[in-house]
């Protein structure tokens, strides 16, 4: 025991970034930092996949800690909406393995037992409820340990994106149930509760970027008002952010812009990802590239499909780095 305490204080003391509240949650639950690592890789791969088709990325989480550290610096929209999904993926991954019995502190939720009742009739709790009010604490104990010592606005603002990241997960939470009886009758039927899949959550909080709210601290620092006049105050599942945006067109280390250089456009796009609004009107190069693809499928019965592989040569347009001396100088 004495061993396994030890092992999980030098494991704690060595993971980067961490404030001492999340240093000893760490090494009261090492088994977590597992699932928390789960979690982070659950929400970088889920902003990805919100911003792919946008200038800002979220590739720069991935270039290490320090980029990370200045695209969360900024209080922008896009830093509002990190601290949502990653405080999300933290939920998700703890609430997944209390139910998997990965972690000694939680397990199913206990509140699910013996009858009730729904607009289909009676019903009994079974199988295992996924412990979601475990989780949201758990991540509320972990999460904002890094916001609790600092009371300033963008403290403020971190915790109010957190809180919304956590209430995202528990919106999905769905009810599913299994039917008993003769032929499937449904005479009884048992239920629990189950998260649903994260990609739900990741494109609930992608709305909720793209209607996030300006907001100004209070004079008396307690709370923030909203920046302009005609839109209406931000409720506890809307996220909020104090500065603009930048234009994510060159690459920026003080504001965590990789820049657009390299990245591939939509030609034929009038959206986001088209080459005129990717590459930030510098241009584009093309390139032509062959590459295998599935075609001529047909079905055949019973019950599969059959594909040929065929050579596809397609053209790829790629943006063109800034001419201008200031950018090479901060790569």
């Amino acid at each position: 025991y004495m061993g396994a305490v030890g092992s999980s204080r030098v494991m704690c003391d060595n993971v980067p970034g961490l404030v001492s509240r999340q240093r000893q949650l760490c090494r009261r639950h090492p088994e977590a930092m597992l699932s928390i690592g789960r979690g982070v890789a659950a929400w970088t791969a889920e902003c990805q996949h919100q911003f792919r088709r946008h200038r800002w990325d979220c590739n720069a989480l991935e270039r290490g800690q320090r980029l990370l550290g200045r695209v969360l610096l900024r209080s922008s929209r896009e830093s509002a909406f990190v601290h949502a999904i990653s405080s999300a993926g933290v939920v998700f991954a703890i609430t997944r393995a209390c139910s998997q019995g990965e972690l000694k502190s939680c397990s199913c939720d206990p509140k699910k037992k013996g009858s009730a009742k729904d607009n289909k009739g009676h019903f009994d709790w079974g199988g295992c409820s996924d412990n979601i009010d475990y989780g949201i604490k758990f991540a509320r104990a972990f999460v904002d340990a890094k916001e609790r010592k600092g009371k300033d606005a963008r403290a403020l603002m971190n915790l109010h994106n957190n809180r919304a990241g956590r209430k995202a997960v528990k919106r999905f939470l769905k009810q599913e149930c299994k039917c008993h009886g003769v032929s499937g009758s449904c005479t009884l039927r048992t239920c629990w509760l189950a998260m649903a899949d994260f990609r739900k959550t990741g494109d609930y909080l992608w709305k909720k970027y793209n209607g996030a709210i300006q907001v100004v601290m209070n004079q008396d620092g307690t709370g923030f008002t909203v920046a302009n006049k005609r839109f209406k105050k931000p409720t506890k599942n809307d996220l909020v952010y104090f500065e603009s945006s930048p234009d994510y067109c060159i690459r920026d280390r003080d504001v965590g812009s990789l820049g657009t250089a390299g990245r591939v456009c939509n030609q034929t796009s009038r959206g986001m990802d088209s080459c005129e609004v990717m590459c930030c009107g510098r241009g584009y190069d093309t390139s032509r590239v062959s590459r295998m693809t599935k075609c001529e499928c047909k079905f055949h019965w019973c019950c599969a499909v059959r594909c040929q592989d065929c050579l596809e040569v397609v053209d790829i347009h790629t943006c063109k780095a800034p001419k201008s001396a200031g950018w090479t100088s901060q790569t």
